[in-house]
């Protein structure tokens, strides 16, 4: 019988053990991932971890509030923005608002945009290069070529100010949702190759000038990497975690234990 993420959805809006097992071992290893970007001075199974499962098994946390059958991607899209709210905000060195930034790079192509908004999401050139499908060097020469048209339009610059200020422009990027902004399923289905040639091109054009699809898209990027060979944590590993968030240990049957 195959278990299905809006099951454990139901499951754990329930608080049913089987629920939480299942979100453990298969999404515990995204919770990593992220921490290990986004707050990279918090040890994989530190304090952080610890914080943000206990706040994700509240009654209100909305991860798992939405019971609309949907793919596991828009889950874990959820679940990419419940770990970062959770994170402590730290405050800029150098402000730059993201009107600053739109109106900087406004001649630059959409794949030009998100290589650079990559930067914000604490993503080498190397690392765009993968998910963005382009040569390293490509990147970095798109990369540089941002800097600049940002340095264009600040009194103030330093070569990282996109990067250093990214939690702050992705937070501003999110809640700038308009009208006409785009659902992830489009997205997503751009990414599989599903869309078709006029679909693309009408949410191209939308995109290159909404940063918050821009953000969005670049976090459905991020979705589909956080999934891509993703292993479940073993028994073993994932008991601690379920005794902090006191669910029981799911009991193996006798003869599984003789085995080993």
């Amino acid at each position: 019988m195959i278990y299905t993420c809006y099951e454990m959805i139901r499951d754990c809006r329930a608080d049913r053990a089987e629920g939480w097992r299942y979100f453990v071992a298969n999404y515990v290893p995204a919770i990593r991932k992220l921490l290990a970007r986004y707050s990279p001075g918090s040890a994989a199974g530190g304090a952080a971890l610890e914080r943000i499962l206990v706040a994700l098994r509240k009654p209100d946390s909305p991860l798992f509030q939405h019971l609309d059958p949907a793919p596991e991607r828009w889950f874990v899209a959820g679940l990419r923005q419940s770990v970062l709210g959770q994170l402590e905000s730290t405050a800029a060195v150098m402000e730059i608002d993201l009107a600053t930034v739109a109106a900087a790079l406004e001649p630059l192509t959409l794949v030009e945009k998100q290589t650079a908004w990559l930067e914000t999401m604490a993503y080498t050139p190397q690392e765009t290069a993968v998910l963005l499908r382009m040569a390293p060097a490509t990147a970095e020469k798109i990369r540089e070529k941002a800097a600049e048209l940002v340095r264009g339009k600040v009194d103030a610059w330093r070569r990282t100010m996109l990067a250093d200020n990214g939690a702050a422009l992705g937070r501003e990027a999110a809640a700038a949702r308009g009208a006409e902004c785009l659902a992830a399923k489009i997205f997503l289905d751009v990414l599989d190759g599903r869309a078709t040639w006029r679909g693309r091109e009408e949410m191209e054009q939308h995109v290159t000038r909404c940063w918050h699809c821009i953000d969005h898209f670049c976090r459905m990027v991020e979705v589909v990497e956080l999934l891509r060979g993703a292993q479940p944590l073993g028994g073993q590993e994932a008991e601690p975690f379920l005794k902090l968030l006191g669910i029981p240990a799911e009991k193996r049957p006798v003869w599984k234990r003789w085995v080993g």
